[in-house]
């Protein structure tokens, strides 16, 4: 069940579609607590599920592909290609929707009780910038 939870984190809250919503995704296999921690900053579960709200409008296109999944117990190492093509202000930099970006990802989920508790997470976005900035 908890890999099940994983891959409907990148494919079904991570990556637009027509099925569902972030929201709808995540609140289920969220845990309350939830922390997901960058290397500067974390959120809890609310702030998490409106940042992927604002980059389904912001990103139409975004797609989070899993390349690799290794797991240690409960915790889950996912190795990810996250791609798009944003039209409006992307972290500070303008975009119209005309360049796309196509960057690495890694993220460590620990599950417990089949909700996710914590994620650690790295994204390459200084690619992502450099790549729209052309």
């Amino acid at each position: 069940m908890s890999k099940e939870i994983i891959t409907a984190f990148y494919e079904k809250a991570l990556t637009v579609n027509s099925e569902t919503t972030p929201e709808a995704v995540l609140s289920p296999i969220l845990a309350n607590d939830l922390v997901s921690y960058g290397s500067v900053d974390s959120k809890g579960k609310n702030e998490l599920i409106g940042m992927l709200g604002y980059f389904w409008q912001l990103i139409p296109d975004l797609k989070w592909e899993i390349k690799e999944i290794l797991q240690d117990g409960n915790r889950y190492i996912v190795r990810s290609k996250a791609t798009g093509t944003p039209n409006g202000d992307f972290m500070g930099l303008p975009t119209d929707g005309t360049k796309s970006f196509e960057i690495m990802t890694i993220d460590i989920h620990t599950v417990e009780n089949n909700l996710i508790q914590d994620i650690y997470h790295i994204e390459d976005w200084p690619t992502a910038m450099n790549q729209l900035k052309g």
